[in-house]
């Protein structure tokens, strides 16, 4: 069996803490920045923060990107994915995934979700 140490995920969590300052909802996953940030994105919100690495609820280790309140929708239809990208220098998509509750976005009203967890997982 692999066995990864703690530091080594936390290093991986660790560049999303550091980097990671724009959550965007999206009409589909996102595969890079420019389909998160462009193609596929209803709405973003900047300034968004990680927190810290920490044990994971089952295994490995887990940061939680923070709640998202007041989002800016920029385009209307069913958001079924959110991806949190990196924009300083080389922007890049670090993380996305599908909404637990897709929901359809309105340009007149703003967009919020809760917290999510972004967990790698130990070795199986």
């Amino acid at each position: 069996m692999t066995f990864i140490s703690d530091n080594m995920l936390d290093a991986a969590l660790n560049y999303m803490v550091t980097h990671g300052d724009r959550m965007d909802i999206c009409s589909q996953e996102p595969a890079n920045v420019t389909e998160a940030t462009s193609t596929y994105s209803l709405g973003n919100k900047t300034g968004v923060s990680a927190g810290a690495p920490e044990n994971g609820d089952s295994s490995g280790r887990k940061s939680t990107i923070e709640a998202v309140a007041g989002g800016t929708v920029t385009d209307e239809d069913l958001a079924t994915h959110w991806g949190f990208s990196k924009m300083t220098a080389t922007a890049e998509l670090l993380v996305a995934n599908s909404i637990a509750s897709p929901q359809n976005v309105y340009t007149a009203n703003p967009w919020s979700m809760g917290a999510v967890a972004v967990t790698m997982p130990d070795p199986a």
